[in-house]
């Protein structure tokens, strides 16, 4: 034993410090905890930034490098190095994201930092440290609330069985409510996306004043990854996210959306959630993550085109596998609709819990990502066919459906959720909608963008006639209805704009050509249709060819909708209806405030380089004239 001892006190002061025994080492080091403002602390807050000092009584000989772990767990949390001559060093400052999770995802508390060598020796032991879980920020989406968390909030729910505190935007514990439409009144406008993130910000401010805490981890619903997303990238001041976990989030926007624009209701949020604006406009800006991992559960309920309303499968009845991936980040499958992603115990204890429970060393810095510059095929709808029911009455539409279509799927959209449709075939029998042959589902979650979704796998070509049938429960004043219908096979609509992004007076140019089995087939009508963002809708002419065009110029900012509809006959002289679904959004024209300080910035910058250039030749000539001398 006294020749070990030796050996270690040896080793010590070989490495540079004074000769104390192990035990005399770490009583006499001390390990200091300090928060960002220099503060010594032993209360924090998991997330937090901190810095690590160490100091020894004597000074060290050389440099040395001194690595800090936690206990029960291996890694480094933070290193620096004592400089010869030096009795201690600080580490750089860093969020101590993990600390209060264990390796099995276990509380953790209180917590122990040690110090060691290079040499894995042990040099030092901190007080114990307390420390508090970072607290949960729910985001919900589209015409949504707080609400849809219940699950979520109290001591009772998810988050509070593992002792974790959630606080869902809009649920009165602070400041701060978001506007993503309310079911009540679908023709008041909602907040823009920048508008909500604004609001989240506030939300997310007030939660750490009232905690303590300098991180929350988002969780989020549908639109609320688009919302989070914008606040991360152009709200947020300093980071104060530590991960943003989504369900459901349509990345790549979602076509279920079309169908309440089409009535202007809940505008601007429907012609946001659009997959032009999502892949056109949205992605191409919000690009920074600020080193904060994004992950997203996708719901893969439906498998097959024809039970898939209004996007492409797999999916969860409104936001397809592919739009949850139209980013890079981490996603998983689940086998849920939407609407049940936020209050299922399954998707909580198998997505959601292991994130929120990540321990210190698994949270990686997440860098930008490079997007990638192909977007999927879009999906061929018709159009979307608006009509209103009166009470005890019904409507009748008539859709075509043309040869080589080998899926027709239907999604309908009425906020009464309360009338019924008969759908009649091309053969004239009428069909007995079945959730099994014709993926007939109904959808009762006021919040959801569909109500009712059927389809059919090789419809029988022609005309098929769907009447919407009010009921008992219909409104005295009626219903409002949508209905869109996309098919997969048949022609095909190429349908452009040379800009997404115009500034006001700058022309816009529409484009749209219609193909059948890759051969142009000939356009006999086209027009497009502009919804200004005070809901006033404008149409253009198209005119007929092969291929059509129109051009607009927008005299307001905002966001607009644009739904190019053209018509077309196929070979055996069956009518053919494409319509593509744009979302532009103008920029206003600089103020003349702006304009005059870009303007001085410029000339700043050009004297700036000019005062450069001459101080180098004066330098040069300076030189040029003592070489001579």
């Amino acid at each position: 034993m006294g020749k070990t001892l030796a050996i270690l006190i040896t080793s010590l002061a070989i490495s540079g410090f004074s000769v104390l025994t192990p035990r005399a080492q770490i009583e006499n080091a001390r390990i200091t905890l300090l928060d960002r403002s220099g503060q010594s602390v032993t209360h924090i807050t998991d997330g937090n930034t901190l810095r690590l000092e160490i100091t020894f009584p004597q000074s060290s000989s050389s440099d040395q490098t001194i690595a800090f772990t936690l206990d029960n767990d291996n890694g480094t949390v933070g290193t620096c190095i004592i400089a010869a001559g030096k009795d201690g060093c600080q580490t750089d400052p860093f969020p101590a994201l993990g600390w209060y999770w264990g390796a099995e995802g276990s509380p953790q508390p209180t917590r122990l930092l040690y110090a060691k060598d290079a040499g894995n020796n042990l040099l030092a032991e901190s007080a114990r440290i307390t420390v508090a879980a970072r607290p949960v920020v729910l985001v919900h989406g589209f015409i949504s609330n707080w609400e849809t968390w219940k699950p979520y909030l109290g001591s009772d729910g998810f988050l509070g069985r593992i002792g974790l505190r959630g606080y869902a935007i809009g649920d009165g514990q602070v400041p701060g409510v978001l506007n993503t439409g309310r079911i009540t009144n679908p023709t008041d406008r909602t907040n823009t996306i920048q508008q909500n993130a604004q609001i989240l910000g506030e939300y997310i401010n007030g939660v750490k004043k009232q905690t303590g805490a300098e991180m929350v981890d988002l969780v989020v619903h549908s639109m609320g990854g688009m919302i989070s997303r914008y606040y991360i990238d152009r709200t947020m001041q300093e980071r104060d996210v530590a991960q943003l976990i989504m369900l459901g989030s349509p990345m790549g926007g979602t076509d279920c959306s079309v169908l309440p624009a089409s009535l202007g209701f809940y505008l601007p949020a429907t012609l946001e959630i659009r997959s032009s604006y999502m892949l056109g406009i949205f992605n191409r800006q919000i690009t920074h993550r600020h080193g904060i991992q994004f992950y997203d559960l996708a719901g893969t309920a439906i498998l097959e085109a024809y039970q898939s309303p209004c996007t492409g499968v797999p999916s969860d009845t409104v936001v397809s596998f592919g739009s949850v991936n139209a980013i890079p980040l981490e996603s998983r499958k689940f086998n849920a609709i939407h609407s049940d992603l936020t209050i299922s115990p399954l998707v909580f204890e198998e997505f959601v819990r292991p994130l929120l429970q990540k321990p210190a060393g698994a949270f990686t810095p997440a860098a930008d990502p490079i997007l990638p510059s192909t977007a999927s095929a879009p999906l061929q709808f018709t159009r979307v066919y608006n009509g209103h029911v009166d009470a005890g009455g019904s409507t009748e539409l008539t859709i075509n459906i043309e040869a080589d279509v080998s899926v027709a799927s239907f999604a309908m959209y009425d906020p009464t959720r309360s009338v019924t449709v008969s759908v009649r075939g091309a053969s004239g029998n009428v069909i007995d909608l079945d959730p099994v042959k014709n993926g007939f589902r109904r959808i009762d979650d006021p919040s959801s963008m569909l109500y009712l979704g059927y389809g059919f796998s090789n419809p029988k070509p022609g005309p098929w006639k769907v009447t919407v049938l009010a009921t008992d429960s219909t409104p005295a004043s009626g219903a409002d209805f949508a209905i869109s219908v996309y098919f997969v096979g048949g022609a095909a609509l190429q349908a452009d704009s040379n800009t997404l992004i115009p500034a006001l007076g700058q022309p816009v140019q529409f484009t749209a050509s219609l193909a059948l089995g890759g051969e142009p087939l000939p356009i006999t009508s086209g027009q497009v249709l502009i919804r200004h963002p005070d809901g006033k809708v404008e149409t253009l002419d198209m005119g007929a060819a092969i291929q059509v065009s129109a051009t607009w110029e927008p005299q307001k900012p905002g966001i607009y909708g644009v739904d190019i509809e053209v018509s077309g006959q196929a070979p055996d002289g069956s009518p053919v209806l494409r319509t593509s679904f744009l979302t532009l959004e103008t920029q206003p024209n600089p103020t003349r405030e702006q304009v005059t300080r870009n303007l001085l910035a410029v000339i700043g910058g050009v004297l700036l380089a000019l005062v450069l250039v001459i101080y180098l030749i004066v330098r040069l000539v300076r030189r040029l004239f003592r070489q001579k001398r």
